[in-house]
This record gives C-alpha cells, sequence and structure tokens, in this order.
C-alpha cells in the first residue's frame, strides 16, 4: 500500500542555511512516526513542510517533493490552506484562543463556512470526544479556555485541529511542556487516534518515541540518518550514530 504522506529528495533552506539535506521518507497510514535527533537536527523544520507552514518564514525555501496520497503538495496549482486543512498541527506550546472552550473548537469549522449552530455543537462534541476532553468540559463550553490546565489546553488544541477532519495530523513535541500525568494523557491519546488518523510526532523524549510510535526516523545535523519500525530502531539500529544516540553517548 502507497504511504499516505512521502518526501522525496527533500531540502529546506533560510536563506543560505541548509536546514534539511536530501530527506526521503515515507509516513505510512494509521501510523505514528516519531522524528527524534538532537536540538537544531532539522525535526521541526521537517515537519513543517509538511502542511507548508514553512510557507510562512520569509526567506525559507524548499526542493524535491512532498506528497499527500500521491499527490505533491507543492504542485503550482495546489492551495496551502486547502493542505493545512487536510495536514493538521498541534504545536509544543498549547496556544488556546482567548475565547470560550466551544468557540476555540468551532473556529476552524466557522472560517470553513459552517454556520448551523446543530451542526457546529455536534462536530465540537465529536472532536472534544475525539480528544478524551469532552467529559471534563461538556458542562463549562462557554467557560473561556485560557481556564483550563495545561494538559487540557493541549487536549483542546488536539480537538481544534481534529474540528475540521484531517487526515493527518502532526505533532510538535505535544508533551514537551506537561506534567507526566498530562503527559500519559496526550500519549494514550496519540495511541487511540492512530486508529483514524495518520500521526506524525516530533519529540524530545526517546522514551516517548519508544511508547507512542510504530516508526522512527533519527535526523542529524539536517540528515536523516536511519528510519525504520521503532523496535528495531531502538533495538538493533543499523548506523552507528543511531545506536550512540539512542544509548545516550551524544545529543
Amino acid at each position: 500500500m502507497p504511504a499516505k504522506m512521502a518526501t522525496r529528495g527533500l531540502s529546506v533552506w533560510y536563506g543560505s542555511k541548509r536546514a534539511i539535506q536530501d530527506v526521503t521518507l515515507d509516513v505510512e497510514e494509521n501510523a505514528v512516526t516519531a522524528l527524534i535527533g538532537p536540538s537544531g537536527c532539522g525535526k521541526s523544520t521537517f515537519l513543517r513542510t509538511l502542511n507548508r507552514m514553512n510557507d510562512l518564514v520569509e526567506g525559507c525555501r524548499v526542493e524535491g517533493v512532498v506528497t499527500l496520497d500521491g499527490e505533491d503538495v507543492y504542485g503550482r496549482d495546489v492551495d496551502a490552506v486547502a493542505v493545512r486543512r487536510r495536514v493538521g498541527m498541534v504545536f509544543q506550546k498549547s496556544n488556546p484562543f482567548p475565547r470560550s472552550i466551544f468557540e476555540n473548537v468551532a473556529f476552524g469549522l466557522r472560517i470553513a463556512g459552517m454556520r448551523d449552530r446543530q451542526t457546529l455543537a455536534a462536530r465540537v462534541e465529536e472532536s472534544l470526544r475525539d480528544a478524551a476532553l469532552w467529559d471534563e468540559v461538556k458542562d463549562r463550553l462557554g467557560d473561556s479556555a485560557l481556564a483550563l490546565s495545561g494538559g487540557q489546553q493541549q487536549r483542546l488544541c488536539i480537538a481544534r485541529a481534529l474540528a475540521v477532519r484531517p487526515e493527518v495530523v502532526l505533532m510538535d513535541e505535544p508533551a514537551s511542556a506537561l506534567d507526566p500525568i498530562a503527559t500519559a494523557r496526550i500519549e494514550e491519546l496519540i495511541r487511540e487516534l492512530k486508529r483514524r488518523y495518520t500521526i506524525v510526532i516530533v519529540t524530545h523524549s526517546m522514551q516517548q518515541a519508544a511508547r507512542v510510535s510504530d516508526f522512527t526516523a533519527f535526523f542529524y545535523m539536517g540528515e536523516l540518518v536511519e528510519y525504520g519500525p521503532t523496535e528495531r530502531i531502538f533495538t538493533r539500529p543499523i548506523q552507528k550514530r543511531t545506536e550512540e544516540y539512542i544509548t545516550g553517548r551524544f545529543g
């Protein structure tokens, strides 16, 4: 079965600095792919190329091919906003809007033109259930999202990303600012979500990558060093640099 997303010879420049070099990688459908590697190795840059978030960075240039269901997302006639609707994003720091819980989740739906109150309410409930948050907030949907705990805010941001029904969800260190209990909830949620979504997660925690992902890609200095099933990467890496990073000899 062809990969849900794929990159071929992908390079990214910020001005004259090459942040990613010639990365070829398949993102499998209904699986979690973890991107690991030391800070500044290109993980987040790679993640943002998948839904064209780098288009918003001045001086950024992308070369190579990124496909979604076999179609080039950087094709001349492709609308970046349409790509981002299909490939959602959850950021490292939870960023709820200073609005009600309901309006946070409904935000993308309203932008897409959904007006019917009943349909909106059903979709908001569905998304909050998908993000394992509904039971905690169903009686206070009109309250400010900023009153939620850090872990709840991050799950709210996941609900907001899911509301527009993307096919792929990108997560950039979604639990790095959370305590261990909230982190465990997010990890449990990721495992649950892969039944319906394709997920790519950047994580600085190798334990987290081992716990939640099916495939792992190890980046170093802008290059993809090794990629494969998570269990093999962590127990029988082929590349010496992968083994040294995983065993804590550098990074």
